[in-house]
């Protein structure tokens, strides 16, 4: 009884560390805030620009509550870190979030996937905690809410929303942990990042596609996990039973795993599907589930994907070195 109350114990103060609250500045932090005091900035971006690009220190910025509508841009820079807080009640899930940034361009207005997006973020060694990323831009054109184009970037408790390319997961190694990822057209894509997504809510806006990775040559590192999530309609919408796949090949070595991960019946029965009928994409493709559960995880798969016959750790994207840079307590 004593050992079940002491592991009891351990449990309650693990939810206590995970719901910690963050609702004012860390230390050496620029800040922004809606109604700004002396030193503080009204937009995220001119927090962002009074930081240096060339200074190897730490660098973070702390966001206040409010509705910030603007693109940022976090260009390369020379920092050990580069973060982004915004106060939150609890900083282990987006569903407390106070902060959103906000905008709609889509390709309809700028040329390129990455000029699209609310959140242009070039940085390495950066982390994001606690901000809702929105592109309105809605259905009809690529509209981005998140370009990451940095090695060793993780986004914790953070909200994507979109609908078109929603998270461009492109360079380097990137985890998206406890987060919020919505869209319908090949809302979780990129060419060369190996990305883990852990306990992520996906929510469906429309018959679509989720994944579209573009892994082009055997040579190409990319590879996305998809690991503890699920997978269901987004609130407010209406989508068809089996009009949803987990993803389509953007090129031919394609490579996405889900795994451990609650699919309703939205899923297709087929799970994945071909690029299109004159570009199929689909011999070189690596399409695996493991362990997946409810009614969409069931059905005859693509002839071109496979099961695995254990779960992907991991190490298998990052090694043994990903805790010098994850917050593993997302995990």
């Amino acid at each position: 009884m004593k050992f079940l109350t002491f592991i009891l114990g351990l449990s309650s103060l693990q939810a206590i560390v995970n719901a910690a609250s963050r609702t004012s500045p860390p230390s050496g932090c620029a800040v922004v805030s809606k109604t700004p005091s002396n030193g503080q900035f009204n937009t995220v971006q001119a927090a962002v620009n009074s930081l240096s690009t060339s200074s190897s220190g730490a660098q973070c910025i702390f966001i206040y509550p409010g509705t910030y509508n603007e693109q940022v841009y976090v260009s390369r820079r020379s920092a050990s870190s580069f973060t982004i807080y915004g106060s939150t009640s609890d900083t282990s899930t987006y569903k407390s979030n106070t902060v959103t940034i906000t905008q709609g361009l889509s390709q309809d207005n700028v040329s390129g996937n990455d000029l699209t997006a609310t959140l242009r973020a070039w940085a390495n060694n950066m982390k994001v905690y606690n901000i809702n990323l929105a592109n309105t831009r809605g259905k009809g054109s690529q509209a981005l809410a998140v370009s990451a184009q940095g090695d060793r970037q993780g986004y914790y408790g953070v909200k994507f929303t979109g609908y078109q390319d929603t998270i461009l997961a492109n360079e380097g190694y990137q985890v998206y942990a406890r987060c919020y990822v919505d869209g319908a057209t090949d809302f979780i894509f990129g060419q060369r990042a190996r990305a883990w997504f852990e306990k992520i809510d996906i929510r469906i806006k429309g018959a679509g596609y989720i994944t579209a990775n573009g892994r082009d040559s055997e040579a190409n590192t990319s590879y996305y996990i998809i690991n503890n999530s699920n997978v269901a309609v987004a609130s407010g919408h209406s989508v068809a039973k089996g009009s949803v796949y987990l993803g389509r090949p953007w090129r031919n070595w394609s490579r996405v795993v889900f795994q451990n991960t609650v699919l309703s019946d939205v899923i297709n029965p087929a799970g994945w599907i071909q690029w299109s009928s004159s570009t199929p994409n689909t011999d070189k493709v690596y399409y695996r589930e493991f362990c997946n559960s409810g009614a969409g995880a069931s059905g005859t798969r693509a002839k071109f994907a496979g099961y695995l016959g254990a779960a992907n750790p991991i190490t298998l994207l990052f090694g043994n070195s990903y805790t010098s840079w994850v917050d593993t307590s997302y995990l």
